[in-house]
């Protein structure tokens, strides 16, 4: 241990200059990692919902004096609705859908979308177009007068504040999306001016939960995966930064709580496209 009452100015000096440059040298060490799971940085800047949404209102209250029925965010929608349950318990679905279609946004995880055939709202990225329509407008779920849930969907995605309730009118949970992703969801950016996005953490009443991306700073895809209840959970991929080749995939457990097991590497790829590793065929190699 030093004892820094018998050490010179200069000598103090070098030091300082010593330690500085180690640091530095970790600081570099770490920007150069090739592990596109574990970010550079610690404080991702954080979606400002809130002043995205007002200005959505704004375009819109300018643009028509006198709202347009069926159109919402400048899209024109048909009215749909759904009715289950008898007696006293019958519940009914008031929505509107997109009158032409349009995609919805491709890295959310969530997309509502109305089926005609079966008659009811489904939650899946596999829309049957035709058989089905992606919702987009005011939305409200009642049990006779009694109002159980009530939002505004943005093409297929929750946008807005949604709010729950039971059939005593006490209000369950209420929450805040902004096309889709929760209001508590986290950004960076490779270019702030440009809003060139470099990652994209889903979080939801405080836990990674959803669809989460990494960019490369070319805007290519680096990373993707799904968080449940804070875990990754399911195939995680890796891309390298040109032509979208896939570098690496990862097999996390199916669910959130499965302590027992652990990610195994499925498959890795070199630069050039080729399979350097498939652990399928490895096993069999073992005789397992």
């Amino acid at each position: 241990m030093i004892n820094f009452r018998f050490v010179n100015r200069k000598s103090f000096s070098f030091l300082l200059t010593l330690l500085f440059l180690i640091s530095a040298g970790i600081a570099v060490a770490q920007d150069t990692s090739d592990n596109w799971f574990e970010v550079d940085y610690s404080t991702p800047l954080t979606i400002d919902l809130d002043e995205e949404e007002d200005i959505l209102d704004s375009l819109k209250q300018r643009k028509e004096k006198k709202p347009k029925k069926k159109v919402f965010y400048g899209v024109k929608t048909k009215k749909g609705f759904t009715r289950t349950g008898f007696g006293d318990n019958v519940v009914v679905e008031l929505f509107y859908y997109l009158k032409v279609h349009e995609d919805p946004d491709p890295y959310v995880r969530d997309i509502y979308w109305y089926n005609f055939k079966k008659k009811k709202i489904t939650n899946s990225r596999k829309i049957d177009l035709k058989n089905g329509a992606v919702l987009h407008g005011p939305y409200v779920k009642m049990l006779g007068d009694q109002v159980l849930e009530e939002g505004i969907f943005y093409k297929g995605t929750k946008h807005g504040r949604w709010m729950r309730y039971n059939r005593h009118d006490i209000l369950q949970a209420k929450e805040k999306y902004y096309k889709g992703w929760p209001k508590e969801s986290q950004v960076a950016y490779w270019n702030k001016k440009t809003r060139q996005i470099r990652e994209i953490i889903p979080i939801q009443f405080g836990e990674k939960e959803g669809y989460y991306y990494a960019f490369h700073e070319n805007g290519n895809l680096a990373a993707m995966g799904e968080y449940h209840f804070d875990n990754k959970v399911g195939v995680w991929r890796e891309f390298y930064p040109n032509r979208n080749r896939r570098k690496r995939e990862i097999m996390y457990p199916e669910y959130a709580f499965d302590k027992v097991n652990k990610p195994v590497i499925l498959k890795e790829w070199n630069e050039k496209g080729k399979i350097i590793y498939d652990r399928e065929k490895y096993k069999r190699t073992l005789g397992q």
